[in-house]
């Protein structure tokens, strides 16, 4: 494949916050809430040419059985001032954050992200995630009333909303008056009306048009309803799939649907979340992989993994015993509050896993291991970044979401060792193309 042909991988730097996969206990891990954390994430990425920063969200402290969980306890920080302070530390690379649509009103995320556009010189990007549990609607005044099928309803109408406002001041001419310096506007900049069955709302915007059009938008979405969403709205798309043939089908699928809605596949990233070890060779890289997966799978962390499908207590079950063999508890508040349970229905879920341990003759430990564990890069760096260029080059993506056990350090080894090798393939800027996340990215301006 020659360089022209070759794709440009896209690279974005995750920062998950309070989970399981990051291990926080590590004498080398940063805090979880200093914004040195934050800053050389952010830097790191940077150097490594990545596209965009990706901060995650939590809107509740998770609890089981009505304790808060022992990681929560620290706290989580606000996405946008996070974001907002790493624009006045970095240049060139995008700010993402998760912000979502189902809490907040489509004028204050339209002011919010538009605020970080200028601040940062046009690198702002907004992840759009929904939400439809009570508890988290519990520390909002709707408090959790929406109905789970309305959740995209509301979500696709609070994006239309947040772009209307945006393009508000769009078809109005702002310049700076050559005598006094002050910027002068139509007098119809900024009106806008907006009506639906989520919101209706009208006034005048305050913030003028972005310094790359709009923010950037992007999403995730699995079920048939999320992915027209997705490939409808999106610029980016954070996909689940990092394997063949899941994630090749995802890709083709994504760009179908995009082209459908009259868009330019192209123009909508598909990015898998993926995580990495490196070695001095592959037996030495998989053998650091066994040892970061036995200090992520504690017995505590399995325990309450698997009391979230099993929505019961299962602390008298030895972790390195047989799979419990009683059912779900299907009805009932959820024992396991704050976290999305992504694997579908309880009592299936749970059947098949109970039949694989028995197959398999896997302990409760080693079954979280099979369902749970997953490092998708293992092994050098050349290693690494062929397998890595291979998976984007055969459009398995556009490229990939790269996350870390260690925080924040744990990018380093990355950057320091990968980024060059896909430098050298062509496949990976050596310097930023653009001053906008949009430039950088390929994107069109709206």
């Amino acid at each position: 494949m020659t360089e022209r042909s070759r794709k440009q991988i896209v690279l974005a730097a995750y920062l998950g916050g309070v989970n399981e996969d990051i291990l926080w206990e590590h004498p080398e891990a940063g805090s979880q809430i200093d914004f040195s954390t934050f800053r050389h994430v952010a830097q790191t990425a940077e150097r490594g040419r990545f596209d965009y920063f990706f901060l995650a969200e939590g809107l509740a402290l998770r609890e089981r059985d009505g304790q808060v969980f022992d990681h929560d306890v620290v706290g989580r920080p606000d996405t946008i001032p996070v974001l907002a302070a790493l624009a006045a530390v970095t240049s060139h690379i995008g700010l993402v954050g998760t912000l979502n649509a189902t809490f907040n009103e489509p004028y204050e995320l339209a002011r919010q992200l538009a605020s970080l556009d200028h601040l940062s010189g046009g690198r702002a990007g907004w992840n759009v995630v929904t939400s439809f549990d009570a508890f988290t609607g519990a520390n909002f005044r709707r408090g959790g009333f929406l109905d789970p099928a309305d959740r995209y309803v509301r979500a696709e109408e609070a994006v239309a909303a947040v772009q209307a406002l945006w393009d508000s001041w769009g078809e109005h001419a702002i310049a700076a008056d050559p005598v006094s310096g002050r910027f002068l506007a139509d007098a119809r900049a900024g009106e806008f009306e907006f009506s639906g069955r989520q919101f209706d709302i009208g006034g005048r915007f305050t913030v003028p048009r972005s310094p790359q059009g709009r923010p950037v938008i992007v999403q995730a979405g699995v079920s048939p309803q999320g992915r027209d969403f997705a490939a409808a709205t999106a610029d980016a798309i954070f996909s689940p799939f990092h394997r063949a043939p899941e994630a090749h089908e995802f890709y083709r699928d994504i760009k179908a649907r995009a082209a459908g809605f009259g868009r330019d596949p192209s123009h909508v990233k598909v990015l898998p979340g993926t995580s990495f070890v490196l070695g001095d060779s592959k037996a030495d890289a998989e053998e650091k992989a066994r040892h970061i997966l036995q200090q992520q799978l504690t017995p505590r962390t399995v325990q309450v993994l698997f009391e979230q499908a099993w929505n019961r207590d299962l602390s008298a079950f030895d972790v390195d015993g047989p799979v419990p063999s009683l059912p779900p508890l299907v009805e009932g508040p959820p024992f396991i509050q704050g976290r999305a349970f992504v694997f579908g229905d309880r009592a299936t879920v749970v059947r098949g896993w109970q039949s694989l341990a028995e197959e398999k003759g896997l302990s409760l430990r080693q079954l979280a291991a099979t369902v749970f564990g997953r490092i998708d890069y293992t092994g050098t760096p050349q290693q690494v970044a062929d397998e890595l260029d291979a998976f984007v080059q055969g459009d398995g993506a556009d490229g990939v979401v790269v996350g870390s056990h260690l925080v924040p350090g744990g990018l380093d080894e990355f950057v320091d060792l990968v980024v060059p090798l896909l430098q050298e393939k062509g496949s990976l800027r050596t310097e930023y193309e653009g001053s906008t996340l949009r430039e950088n990215l390929g994107l069109p301006t709206p």
